[in-house]
Formats: C-alpha cells, sequence, structure tokens
C-alpha cells in the first residue's frame, strides 16, 4: 500500500473547504488545519462531515476516497472517486472464479476456517479448541454458502461466550448485537469493525478487484461491497476483539467511554477519540512478514491480502487467507 500519503481520521464535526491544493478542515472548537491534498491517502469520517462540490471535485482529481461511519460505528457510506485500479481483465476471472461453485466455496472455506483460528489465537487458544473442531468439521461437509454461514454464526457464538469470561462485568457482550449495539462490548466492537470494513475498502480499490464480486457473501449484497465483507472476516479479531481485551485488561476503557441508554449503546465522544487512537496506531504497528522477508505495518497487511486474491484469480494459485503468526 503507498505510503507516501496516509489515512486522516476526523473524530469530531467539521467542515471540508477545498484552498488551492489544499483541504482546510474547519472545526467549532479550534482554528482551521490545511492539509496538502498529496498527503493525504484517504478520510475516515467519525462525526459528521461538511463537504462542497469544490472539495469532491478535488478529492476526485486525487484519487480520495472519503468513508462515513455512523455514531454507532456502523459503515454508513463513501465517497468513492470515480477513478478505480479496476481492470476488466481480472474482474472477469474474479467473476470466473467466483461462478464456479466447487472453486467459489473452497475459497469461502478457507476465508470461514481462517477467521476462526485467527478468532481462537486472540480470545482463547484452550477453550476454543474444540469449536473449532467442530466448526472445522462442519465447514468441510457444508456444500453452499449458507452452510458455511451457518456454521460460522455457531462458532461465534461459542467465541462471543468465551470471550465474556475475560472481559469485566460492564464491557460484556452477552451475545452479539448491532444497529444499534445493546450494550458497551457491542459498542465497541461495531465501532472497529467498521474502520477495518473501511480500511479494506480503500485496499481493494488499489487493486484491480471489484468489490461487488464475493465468494462467501452474496454478490447480490447491494448496500455494501460483498468482497470487503469476505476479507473483513479475517482481520476484524486482529482489531475488534483483541483491542478490546487489551484495552479491558489495562483498564483504559471506563463507563464514561460510552453513551449507554435503554436497549442501545454507542461510544461517547471521548470513547470514539480513544478506539480511533488506538486503531490508527495499531495500524501503524510493523511486524517481519515471513514470505517476504522485511517489515510491513498492519495497514499494508489488508493491502496484500487483496493482491494475494487477485493472483489467485489471475493465476490459480490458491488463496491462503491471513492467519495471525506472531
Amino acid at each position: 500500500m503507498p505510503t507516501a500519503s496516509r489515512t486522516y481520521w476526523l473524530t469530531t464535526s467539521c467542515r471540508i473547504r477545498r484552498k488551492d491544493q489544499s483541504l482546510r478542515i474547519e472545526r467549532e472548537d479550534g482554528s482551521p488545519v490545511h492539509i496538502p491534498i498529496t498527503d493525504v491517502r484517504d478520510i475516515v469520517a467519525c462525526e459528521s462531515v461538511d463537504i462542497n462540490t469544490a472539495v469532491i471535485s478535488l478529492l476526485n482529481q486525487h484519487r480520495i476516497n472519503i468513508h462515513f461511519l455512523s455514531h454507532y460505528g456502523d459503515y454508513a457510506g463513501s465517497l468513492l472517486t470515480s477513478d478505480t485500479s479496476t481492470s476488466g481483465q481480472t474482474v472477469i476471472a474474479q467473476a470466473r472464479l467466483a461462478g464456479d461453485p466447487s472453486a467459489s466455496l473452497n475459497i469461502a472455506r478457507s476465508i470461514v476456517t481462517s477467521a476462526a483460528a485467527n478468532i481462537r489465537r486472540v480470545v482463547d487458544r484452550k477453550l476454543l479448541a474444540r469449536p473449532v473442531d467442530v466448526l472445522e468439521a462442519s465447514v468441510a461437509e457444508s456444500s453452499t454458502r449458507e452452510e458455511l454461514m451457518g456454521a460460522e454464526g455457531t462458532f461465534r457464538r461459542s467465541a462471543w461466550a468465551v470471550l465474556d469470561t475475560r472481559l469485566p462485568e460492564w464491557l460484556r457482550l452477552n451475545g452479539r448485537s448491532r444497529r444499534p449495539p445493546l450494550n458497551a462490548g457491542n459498542a465497541f466492537i461495531s465501532y472497529v469493525n467498521g474502520i477495518v470494513y473501511a480500511r479494506l475498502l480503500s485496499a481493494v480499490r488499489l487493486t484491480p478487484l471489484h468489490s461487488g464480486v464475493a465468494f462467501l457473501h452474496s454478490t447480490m449484497e447491494r448496500q455494501r461491497h460483498s468482497l470487503v465483507l469476505d476479507l473483513a472476516e479475517v482481520f476484524k479479531p486482529l482489531f475488534a476483539e483483541r483491542l478490546l481485551l487489551r484495552l479491558a485488561g489495562r483498564g483504559q476503557l471506563k463507563p464514561a467511554h460510552f453513551d449507554v441508554d435503554v436497549n442501545q449503546a454507542m461510544l461517547s465522544d471521548s470513547g470514539r477519540k480513544l478506539v480511533v487512537q488506538t486503531v490508527r496506531d495499531e495500524l501503524a504497528v510493523t511486524i517481519q512478514h515471513r514470505a517476504l522477508g522485511r517489515n510491513v505495518a498492519y495497514d499494508e497487511l489488508l493491502y496484500l491480502e487483496a493482491l494475494q486474491l487477485t493472483r489467485t484469480c489471475l493465476e490459480g494459485t490458491p488463496y491462503k487467507p491471513f492467519k495471525i503468526w506472531w
């Protein structure tokens, strides 16, 4: 993934205006900030943003996308540039592979088992050993994507129950809930998952792949990018569950970081800033890549994953989804 520019995170309501070849970020509680357009790779807006056509024109010219998250952390949508790296040859190969029932199901199986392996590694290797074995047996017997999703759902419920045993009572999920999350733990998971989705969408759009042609999730998904949903499955544990356990264990997450009401919860202003900063720091962490023999940032792992799937579509190389190895 290109490193000459970077992602900008907007955690407070603001207005974006154009000033020559720069973006002018105007916040209600501070002086304007000028950002050279060449310094921006993409933007993640965690609060409401006011933009005009002059800004859109500049962003489109430099292929800069803006991703929007709702108050609850759900992916609300993106302002995507008209120019992409998608190539017809790759999309045809991708569609052909996705249309092959056997090949597509094999990729979907690998996504489900790799995601489960990552969850087990993050949450509890011992207590989730048996649920992983059950999942793998179910995956091997599954003949449709719906059966795979069902097996994955059963495993996830076991994983969330184990996760709760490692969290303070006020942060426990008590089952997964979305739109809106019912409690603080679910609010955290949803918000981080929304960020992961946005970052993966940027990564996929840097490759020749089409974000709407998927292998596990339905290609008929109209409001979200199905391929991004596929890839997000294997990366969500690295950020969501892992960071929830870390921040809870260190006592960094407090009830004040959440606004909890009857049957709904969301991060407070201070909570959003804490979570965004934590994820930003984590995306910049580097590890020694076993195949490349060099250090790569977590953020680059997302791009490398999309590139690997590109090679699978074009060259027929087996797809081996990301697994946490450290």
